[in-house]
């Protein structure tokens, strides 16, 4: 009878499950990249470490490390950080990431050059390397010379990858590769320079890496040194692209869940349709079960055959997602087909086809035979007891789902509340917007506007389903292009001079006078002249900083014990910070500790509070402090920003270097400027905000549109649910078609009627859709970012009409059959 029954609804029954199958197709093809991404992270770790593991430090290894690094046998080191190099060719200049090395690296992988020998001549001929998009940018090629610091070296061939860089850092700061042997006669390895060694190691086959880990680790933190493993490398890249996968996942599942509200509502009509039929079985002894079954396989089998469906897409889809992600993967990923993903597709299929239509199946179970001679009006009191039951399996089939993408259960109650946040408010909506029209329908309008909206609340109206699929799918794109305002805004440089878009770093204390009188003459103006100091604490309340790296039941970040600060001193908060607790501008005693100003997320980290006291060791000399004050930093603002700020009258003396901000008008004067500053202070490095803006909005643009190809699911799902929703109420279209023709009514007056209908499922679900994104985008600014909102223009001008003119065509797509029907098409259905 399923089969039978089944056949006899073929087209119909199709479409249904095509609303399912975009949504498998979703999910299958996020969960079959993200584990493609971590085997093909697990597979290339050692290549894109260079080695099995390193050792590395922020300054230059203590006795101690050398004899760990030399019993162990490097098989290379490297010294790197970020420089300006000049090019003698042009006279360009640009901020480069310098990496000077000697031995075999990498270990693993390898150094892609042009030309390929380029690769090992560079330390033979004493030459560079230059990123090849940098030797492009510059018109650059071998032969010419690039200088950094105080030496000019010949420039031997370009580095097309290497390990240790990826698509993004390069494109901020492009690698400049050069023997390790140069880089003190450079002179940039000056107080206040930001550089890292690096040591290579390889492990003989079988050797215990993680032991050797646990064994050395200790140690070398106290030396302020790190040990890291390829599978400690493996793991970082996983959590970061895990991440940006949980949230595709998030959106795919919000599509297939609006595939199966298409469902539920497909099968609420087609089920309908069917009750006097199944009153007909039971008059002939068809039990309950019998007839209750008969649809259930049907639903089943569907959402089997969806499932198998959607997994196929998925599968074939995900091969898609390189081509959009290579940018931000360091590696190229090899796709294969993983067990995971495939049972995944196929269980959801068959298991959210049925959950979401047993509540319209459930009204099989209570149909009267009586209903062969009447309708029964209303539902009977158990299956709306029944009903309650579905819908909170539903809700925990939505927590459970979620908790296991997110792997968060405040963050998957978090999503579930969304959900029936959102879906509610349409639902609402939707309900109220019918409802006002019964109240107060138009009675003084046309014909065809009145019978437009009379539509909208008719038996077997599709309103609240088609405003659900639009509008979610409004709400989802709208959102993350407002998210994206919001992070560009944060990033934005204001047109005022107090705001710089020059940047100097590393400024020695002798040179800070010429500098500025280099700038001065220019006529642009000092913003910042930041001095800077750095210090590591040497002791948090009293306990010793080395004792607390032994205590196993320590529950504050260990980070804050090996990281070295770099401290500023000034009288008074700048725009990024608020006042949290404590004073921050407060007299400094002749005796006693130094009153000093912390960032919230140091004191959080190192779980210290208004006066408590921390000992720092700068540079040598151990410097009494207690907590003064706590600021709330707004780290995402591009100026600097300090997580301890020291009071006026106490570091004046202490070693230190200095950072001079600046305003150039135009792209010419800073390109002057950065010349002029780089052949007289080869160790100032010039960052250009301009540029990082630019690359910020390049970023937020790739994501934005890698998010959106994922949102557009849920639009696409939404087509389909109302595709299926016109289909279903063809027939009774139909015959709402011929009763308007008898009674006078022309084929352009039914066609505008069906325009009308479709223009205000349009307006209202995307409208709606909009509104909750203005409201959402407003929480997440305030709640998240911490940063004013200013809405766009574009999804009003765009996205609105965009979605509302095609919810109208396809509408009117789908009903040219029921313009085209003749009136004996439905007197003989009715016979």
């Amino acid at each position: 009878m399923a089969w039978r029954d089944g056949k006899a609804s073929g087209k119909r029954l199709l479409l249904f499950m095509a609303s399912i199958i975009l949504g498998i197709a979703a999910v299958v093809s996020i969960q079959s990249f993200s584990q493609n991404l971590k085997n093909n992270i697990a597979l290339q770790s050692k290549e894109l470490m260079g080695a099995d593991y390193i050792i590395d430090s922020n300054q230059l290894p203590t006795e101690k490390v050398q004899k760990i690094i030399d019993s162990l046998g490097a098989g290379g080191r490297e010294v790197s950080f970020a420089s300006m190099a000049a090019f003698p060719k042009n006279g360009a200049t640009k901020l480069v990431q310098v990496r000077g090395i000697e031995g075999g690296f990498p270990l693993y992988g390898e150094l892609e050059t042009v030309p390929v020998s380029a690769s090992v001549d560079y330390q033979s001929e004493n030459g560079a390397l230059v990123d090849a998009t940098l030797m492009l940018q510059y018109k650059l090629k071998a032969g010419d010379s690039v200088k950094v610091g105080e030496l000019t070296f010949p420039i031997i061939g370009s580095v097309v990858s290497a390990p240790g860089s990826n698509a993004i850092s390069t494109t901020v700061a492009p690698p400049i590769i050069l023997p390790f042997g140069f880089i003190k006669n450079t002179g940039l390895l000056q107080t206040g320079s930001r550089y890292k060694y690096n040591y290579y190691f390889k492990a003989e086959p079988g050797y215990d890496v993680e032991a050797l880990d646990e064994e050395l680790d200790p140690i070398l933190d106290a030396e302020n040194a790190d040990f890291d493993s390829h599978m400690s490398v493996s793991q970082r890249l996983g959590r970061r692209y895990e991440n940006f996968a949980k949230f595709l996942n998030l959106v795919a599942f919000i599509a297939l869940l609006l595939g199966c509200v298409g469902i539920a509502s497909s099968v609420h009509i087609y089920i309908k349709e069917k009750l006097r039929g199944i009153a007909v079985l039971k008059c002939m002894g068809a039990t309950r079960r019998q007839t209750f079954l008969i649809y259930l396989v049907q639903i089943a089998g569907l959402g089997l055959l969806g499932g198998i469906v959607g997994t196929l897409l998925g599968l074939g889809l995900q091969q898609a997602f390189p081509l959009l992600l290579q940018e931000f993967l360091p590696f190229s990923v090899e796709i294969s087909t993983s067990l995971q993903p495939i049972v995944m597709g196929l269980l959801l299929g068959i298991f959210m086809s049925v959950l979401f239509a047993l509540l319209p199946l459930l009204s099989t179970w209570y149909v009267s035979p009586l209903e062969v001679l009447r309708v029964q009006e209303g539902n009977p009191v158990e299956l709306q007891r029944a009903g309650i039951f579905v819908l909170l399996g539903i809700m925990a089939f939505i927590y459970f789902f979620s908790l296991w993408l997110l792997k968060d259960s405040r963050y998957a109650m978090a999503f579930v509340l969304g959900i029936v946040v959102t879906f509610s408010i349409l639902a609402g909506v939707a309900t109220l917007f019918m409802r006002a029209i019964k109240k107060y329908f138009p009675t003084s309008w046309g014909f065809t506007a009145r019978t437009s909206l009379l539509n909208l609340f008719r038996p077997n109206n599709q309103t609240m389903v088609l405003i659900l699929a639009i509008g979610v799918g409004s709400f989802l794109i709208s959102t993350l292009y407002f998210t994206k305002d919001i992070l560009l805004a944060k990033a934005t440089l204001e047109a005022n001079m107090k705001n710089p878009n020059i940047i100097l770093l590393d400024i020695q204390t002798n040179q800070k006078d010429e500098v500025a009188r280099t700038i001065a003459p220019k006529g642009l103006p000092i913003i910042d002249n930041i001095p800077i100091i750095t210090m590591r604490m040497n002791s948090i309340k009293g306990v010793p900083v080395n004792d607390l790296r032994l205590d196993t039941t320590l529950t504050m970040k260990k980070w804050i014990l090996n990281h070295e600060f770099r401290v500023t001193y000034r009288d008074s908060l700048i725009a990024s910070e608020k006042l949290a607790s404590g004073n921050f501008n407060v007299d400094i005693p002749e005796n006693g500790p130094i009153p000093i100003s912390l960032s919230d997320n140091i004191a959080s980290d190192a779980q210290v509070v208004i006066g408590d006291t921390i000992v720092f060791n700068v540079q040598g000399v151990l410097m009494e402090t207690k907590v003064g004050s706590i600021r709330k930093v707004d780290w995402g603002r591009m100026q600097l920003n300090f997580s301890v700020v020291f009071p006026e009258g106490v570091l004046e003396e202490a070693p230190q270097f200095h950072v001079i901000t600046t305003k150039a008008p135009d792209e010419k004067t800073s390109a002057q400027l950065q010349r002029e500053l780089v052949s007289k202070f080869p160790n100032v490095s010039v960052i250009d905000l301009r540029q990082v803006l630019t690359l910020l909005q390049g970023i937020l643009d790739k994501i934005s549109w890698v998010i959106n190809f994922m949102a557009f699911f849920s639009i696409l799902t939404g087509i389909i649910v109302l595709i299926g929703s016109v289909r279903t109420s063809k027939y009774q279209r139909i015959k709402e078609s011929v009763l308007l023709r008898t009674l006078g009514a022309k084929s352009d007056q039914i066609l505008k009627i069906t325009a009308l209908e479709y223009l205000h499922l349009g307006i209202l679900g995307s409208g709606i859709g909009i509104l909750l994104s203005l409201v959402s985008a407003q929480l997440l600014a305030w709640l998240v970012f911490d940063s004013p909102f200013v809405p766009s223009w574009v999804p009003f001008v765009i996205l609105l009409p965009g979605i509302t003119i095609l919810v109208l065509l396809i509408g009117l797509g789908n009903s040219r059959s029921v313009l085209n029907s003749p009136p004996l098409e439905v007197l003989r259905k009715e016979g």
